[in-house]
C-alpha cells in the first residue's frame, strides 16, 4: 500500500470501529428532538439507541392469500409482480432512509407477499438493502418451500449470498388459501405449518451455515383473541426468535372488515400472551415510541423457564439500563462482522471502564432469574437456551389517522382530544416508510391509511396485469 494511502485507510478503520458512527449519532439526536414530549421518558429507546424500524411500500403489492382484515388497498392485487420495479423502488426508498436516518437500521422488505417475487429478484432486493446499511427482514405468509428459500439465500454456484437472513411469517386463522389448510377453523390447525416454516431455517443453518432471525406474526380480532394463549404456548416450543401480535385495525380493504375490531385492546392481547407463557412478562422497563402503540419485552429462555432481560421492579436493573443507554446507546450489533463488533465494544469499554462491573452485575442478576449458571449451561448444552422477544403492535384506524395527519401536515395541533391522541402517537411512531419523490418520511399507519390507495391506483397503470388470452372452444 502506498504511504499516502495509509492515513485514509486508518481513518476508514477508525470510523468503522467507532462505537457509534457520527451519522448515527446525528440521526439519533434528530429523532429524539422530534419526539413528542410525553414519550421522552427514561424507558424510551427511540432517539437513544435506535431510530426505529423501516419498511418498503409499493414494491410488490400483490398477495395470493385472502385475509380478514387485509391492510392492502382494494387495488393491490390488480398489479403485477415486476422484479425490476421492486429492486429499483427498494433502492430509491432505502437511499433516502440512509441519508436521513444514518448508516445502520433494521428495515422490512414488505408490501405484498415477498415469496411471489422470483428468488433472484428477492435476493437482489435484500442485497440493495444491505448496501444501504440496513439489516433486512422479509415479510411473508410463509407458504413457500425450502427450495425457494435456498434459491434466495444461495447464489448460482450454491454459495451463500448472506451470512444471516431474517424472515417474519404471518400465521393466523383469518387467512384463507394456504396450501394444506385453505380454511383453518382454529389456530391450532396451523401449528404444523408454523413448525415447518421455522424448521426450514434450522435446516438452512445445518446445511449451509447461514444463521437466521425468524419472527412469528399474528393478527388478533375478537374471532381469535382467546386463542392467543394457545399460539404463544405452541410457538414458544418452536425455533422462532420473536412472537409478534397485531390487534386488527380498520385499515386497507374495507371489503374485509368485520365488526368488533376495536374490542381487542393492546392490554387484552398482552394478558393472553402472559397466560400462554405461564408467567408475567414485564414490558415496562423499555419502550419504543408510544405505549398505546407498542409493547416489547425480551426474555432469556432456559429450558421451560423464562427470565425477563430487564426487570422493571429491580432498581439495580434500572440504574444499569440508564447508565448503559447513556454510554452505549447507538451501538449497532446486527449484521456487524464479529471482529468489528469486538473492536467497537472494546473501545466503548475502554472509554467507560466503570461499566464493566455494571455489565457483570446485570448478567448475574439475569442468570439468577433464569435459574442460575448451572441451569443456563445445561440448557445451552441441550440446545434449549435462547432469547425470545414478545411484541404487540397496535395500529390505528384509517378514519382516525387521515384527519390527524392532514392537520400535522399543516403544522396544526388538534383541539379535539381523540385527534390529538392520534397525532401524539404518529409523532412517536417507531415504524417509518420513505417517499424519495417528496423527500418525506411517514409513519406506517399514514402509509396504509392515507397514501396506499392512490399509490396502488398509480401502480395499476405502471404495472398493469397482463390481459388474459381467450381461446375459442
Amino acid at each position: 500500500m502506498d504511504a499516502e494511502k495509509w492515513p485514509a485507510s486508518l481513518r476508514r478503520l477508525e470510523l468503522l470501529t467507532r462505537p457509534v458512527h457520527p451519522e448515527s449519532r446525528a440521526a439519533l439526536d434528530r429523532r429524539w428532538a422530534e419526539l413528542p414530549q410525553h414519550v421522552k421518558t427514561p424507558e424510551q429507546l427511540l432517539g437513544r439507541t435506535a431510530v426505529g424500524c423501516e419498511g418498503t411500500h409499493g414494491v410488490f403489492p400483490k398477495c395470493n392469500l385472502t385475509c380478514t382484515p387485509c391492510y392492502h388497498s382494494a387495488d393491490a392485487n390488480k398489479v403485477r409482480i415486476d422484479g425490476r420495479h421492486t429492486v429499483n423502488a427498494v433502492t430509491e426508498q432505502l437511499a433516502l432512509l440512509r441519508r436521513v436516518r444514518g448508516p445502520r437500521a433494521h428495515a422490512q422488505l414488505i408490501g405484498g407477499e415477498v415469496s411471489l417475487l422470483p428468488a433472484e429478484d428477492h435476493a437482489a432486493a435484500l442485497l440493495a438493502m444491505h448496501a444501504a446499511g440496513r439489516e433486512p427482514m422479509s415479510m411473508t405468509h410463509g407458504d413457500f418451500d425450502y427450495r425457494y428459500l435456498l434459491d434466495v439465500v444461495l447464489d448460482q454456484t450454491g454459495r451463500p449470498r448472506f451470512r444471516r437472513v431474517s424472515f417474519a411469517a404471518h400465521f393466523d386463522s383469518l387467512m384463507r388459501g394456504r396450501r394444506g389448510v385453505p380454511r383453518p377453523r382454529t389456530e391450532a390447525e396451523l401449528d404444523p405449518f408454523r413448525q415447518q416454516f421455522a424448521q426450514m431455517f434450522a435446516d438452512l443453518r445445518k446445511d449451509h451455515g447461514v444463521s437466521s432471525y425468524v419472527a412469528h406474526n399474528m393478527t388478533v380480532t375478537p374471532a381469535n383473541i382467546n386463542q392467543v394463549a394457545g399460539v404463544t404456548s405452541a410457538v414458544l416450543g418452536m425455533p422462532f426468535d420473536m412472537l409478534s401480535f397485531q390487534p386488527a385495525a380498520y385499515i386497507g380493504d374495507d371489503r374485509r372488515w368485520v365488526e368488533g375490531f376495536t374490542d381487542v385492546t393492546i392490554d387484552a392481547v398482552w394478558n393472553r400472551i402472559e397466560a400462554g407463557a405461564g408467567q408475567r412478562i414485564p414490558w415496562q422497563g423499555t419502550q419504543f415510541g408510544d405505549v398505546r402503540c407498542n409493547r416489547t419485552a425480551v426474555v432469556l429462555r432456559s429450558g421451560e423457564k423464562m427470565a425477563p432481560l430487564l426487570d422493571p421492579d429491580d432498581t439495580k436493573d434500572i440504574d444499569a439500563r440508564d447508565r448503559l443507554l447513556g454510554h452505549f446507546g447507538g451501538m449497532y450489533f446486527g449484521g456487524t462482522r464479529p471482529w468489528v463488533l469486538a473492536v467497537k465494544v472494546t473501545r466503548a469499554l475502554l472509554a467507560h471502564p466503570g461499566d464493566v462491573p455494571v455489565i457483570l452485575g446485570f448478567g448475574l442478576r439475569l442468570a439468577r432469574r433464569a435459574g442460575g449458571i448451572r441451569r443456563i449451561a445445561a440448557a445451552a448444552r441441550a440446545g434449549r437456551l435462547s432469547f425470545k422477544t414478545f411484541v404487540v403492535h397496535n395500529f390505528m384506524d384509517a378514519a382516525d389517522v387521515a384527519p390527524a395527519w392532514d392537520l400535522m401536515d399543516k403544522g396544526v395541533v388538534s383541539e379535539d382530544p381523540k385527534t390529538r391522541e392520534v397525532q401524539e402517537r404518529l409523532g412517536a411512531c417507531m415504524y417509518t416508510m420513505s417517499h424519495p419523490e417528496t423527500g418525506q418520511l411517514v409513519p406506517a399507519c399514514v402509509q396504509h391509511s392515507v397514501l396506499d390507495p392512490a399509490e396502488n391506483a398509480g401502480l395499476r397503470k405502471l404495472l398493469p396485469l397482463s390481459p388474459k388470452v381467450r381461446t375459442r372452444q
